[in-house]
C-alpha cells in the first residue's frame, strides 16, 4: 500500500476504535458519528488505490461508493447499511437532529452498527 492509501486507512481503524469505546461509555450518538467516520474514510482509501489521487471532500458515502464502482457491488445488505450510516453524520451534529437520534440508538442498535461497520471495513480491506 501507498503512504496516502495507510493514511486513510490507520485514520479509519483510529475511528473504529473511538466508535467502541463511545459504546463502552455509552456515548451512542457517537458510536454512529464514529462508525460513519470510519466507514468515510476507508471509502476514501479504496478511492486513492484506485485513482491515485485524493477523493473529492464529502460526507456522503453514497457518492464514495460510486466514485469507487463499489455500489455494483455492494450486497442488499451493505446498501441497507450505507443508507442507514449516511445521515449518523450530520445528524449527530446538530441539535435539532440529536433528540431523534438518542431515541433509535440504543446499546443493542449501536452493538449492530459496530459489528457491520467492522464487516464493511474488512471487506474493502480485503480489496486494497
Amino acid at each position: 500500500m501507498n503512504k496516502k492509501v495507510t493514511y486513510w486507512v490507520e485514520i479509519s481503524d483510529y475511528d473504529f476504535e473511538t466508535a467502541k469505546a463511545m459504546l463502552k461509555s455509552k456515548r451512542y450518538l457517537y458510536v454512529g458519528f464514529m462508525c460513519h467516520q470510519s466507514v468515510k474514510k476507508i471509502l476514501k482509501a479504496y478511492y486513492v488505490s484506485l485513482n491515485d489521487a485524493q477523493p473529492k471532500f464529502t460526507h456522503r458515502l453514497t457518492y464514495l461508493t460510486e466514485s469507487t464502482k463499489l455500489e455494483n457491488e455492494l450486497s442488499d445488505e451493505q446498501k441497507f447499511f450505507i443508507d442507514e450510516l449516511e445521515p449518523l453524520n450530520i445528524e449527530a451534529r446538530y441539535p435539532t437532529y440529536k433528540e431523534k437520534l438518542f431515541k433509535k440508538l440504543s446499546f443493542e442498535k449501536c452493538k449492530e452498527i459496530i459489528k457491520n461497520t467492522e464487516e464493511f471495513i474488512q471487506w474493502i480491506k480485503e480489496k486494497l
